[in-house]
């Protein structure tokens, strides 16, 4: 059972789902993407760190872990707030995707945090959740921290001030 305050660590290809007066964080966003989904009346939200945008070429294996894709991710920790906030409306803000490894440049789509980026986008759309603010992209890794109390997410990005989305 969670303590009041209590800080929910999600880690890589993981999701959480958290409620106020608690806070959700998860640190090592490079190409990753931290997705966050919330719901303002029920202060109810689930934090998504996603790996890889598309499960496609992984799902004849039965080891498949769905919370490492954005077109699986979602939906899922989407199913799971909606038991706690069956008539949610749900609003999202994502931080994340940068291009970690100079020779991605070089080839074509082989930048993973461009790709990602655009498929949680592309997630989020096709769920129907509007997309408020995001921090994505550049060279520097980052940690994403949301108080579930009023949607707040503080960015911390290596060698930068943190910011506020």
């Amino acid at each position: 059972m969670l303590m009041a305050n209590e800080e929910i660590r999600v880690g890589i290809a993981q999701y959480k789902i958290g409620q106020a007066p608690n806070t959700l964080i998860t640190v090592g966003l490079g190409s990753c993407v931290g997705t966050i989904i919330y719901d303002e009346r029920t202060k109810t939200g689930g934090l998504s760190h996603i790996m890889l945008p598309d499960s496609n070429m992984f799902t004849k294996s039965t080891q498949v872990n769905l919370a490492k894709y954005a077109n699986t991710a979602l939906e899922i920790m989407l199913a799971q707030l909606k038991q706690k906030a069956p008539y949610g409306h749900f609003k999202a803000k994502i931080v994340g995707g940068a291009n970690m490894f100079d020779f991605n440049r070089a080839l074509k789509n082989a930048n993973v945090g461009e790709r990602n980026v655009e498929a949680v986008r592309k997630e989020l759309e096709r769920l129907d959740i509007p997309l408020l603010a995001e921090h994505v992209g550049g060279n520097s890794g980052r940690t994403m921290i949301v108080n579930l109390e009023n949607f707040e997410t503080t960015v911390r990005v290596v060698h930068h001030e943190s910011i506020i989305i």
